[in-house]
């Protein structure tokens, strides 16, 4: 029956959109971002009827065409895929590395779906959730500053901030990029040598954590992301991953303004 249905809304689709740009059927079929779909044609993944496309530009006709990345079919109309990763150390967000380092492409399922890309970045060293997604309108939306999704980690820092320390984190501190948005900081626990701080941002800036503990002169020694937006750990032990719910990925829609 859904069949049925579905055919007329198709064909009234193809005669409104079709043929188009190869990269932008790509991220509609939730493959990737369109910079992604982009990427993933230079690098001589896509295959249309059976033939490498790499050129930008080149259009298909998703009704006739058979589009293939790595060399599985693209189903027009997927739904998009998310994921969360819970990332060891020692691992950089990239999905291939040229310097051969292990990478976080070999944790999720990419021959699955081949368009997953990491929500923005954790570095090497930093442990904890990493967010992929094939759908290139969410994870923009998520990054972008006007919708401030907060990241909470726990850091792991040298010796034992005061409480000034403490109030210069949370209303800014400035870095060599400007002066960082207010942030919510908790002391959790120290000992003799280290102090875990509890720290959420509403920012994305380049090891961002890192370096306000060292602009308070307390050294980040280990560095987990525990949150996301609205999403956490749970269920997730380190080196593994698993789907969102349905709720989760609502809960990201809703987060960068697109349903609630």
């Amino acid at each position: 029956m859904d069949s049925v249905h579905s055919e007329p809304e198709e064909s009234q689709q193809s005669a409104a959109v079709y043929p188009m740009r190869l990269q932008k059927f790509l991220a509609r079929a939730g493959i990737a971002s369109r910079r992604g779909a982009e990427n993933l044609m230079t690098a001589g993944r896509v295959k249309v009827n059976g033939e490498v496309v790499a050129e930008l530009g080149s259009k298909v006709d998703p009704l006739s065409d058979s589009v293939e990345v790595d060399g599985m079919l693209v189903e027009w109309g997927a739904d998009p895929v998310s994921l969360i990763l819970n990332k060891p150390a020692g691992y950089v967000t990239t999905m291939n590395d040229p310097q051969g380092r292990p990478c976080v492409a070999e944790l999720v399922p990419t021959e699955e779906h081949p368009g997953l890309y990491p929500v923005g970045r954790l570095d090497r060293a930093t442990r904890g959730l990493l967010l992929f997604t094939t759908d290139g309108e969410l994870g923009h939306g998520l990054l972008h500053p006007s919708h401030h999704v907060h990241k909470t980690y726990l850091a792991r820092v040298e010796g034992l901030p005061t409480e000034s320390d403490i109030k210069q984190l949370a209303e800014g501190i400035e870095l060599d990029d400007g002066i960082t948005a207010p942030a919510d900081v908790v002391l959790k626990d120290s000992d003799v040598e280290t102090s875990l701080l509890q720290m959420t941002i509403h920012e994305g800036r380049y090891r961002q954590v890192r370096r306000m503990c060292r602009a308070i002169h307390h050294e980040c020694i280990d560095l987990q992301r525990i949150s996301f937006g609205p999403l956490t750990l749970e269920n997730v032990v380190e080196g593994q991953w698993r789907y969102l719910t349905e709720k989760e990925t609502e809960a990201l829609q809703c987060a960068v303004g697109k349903q609630c």
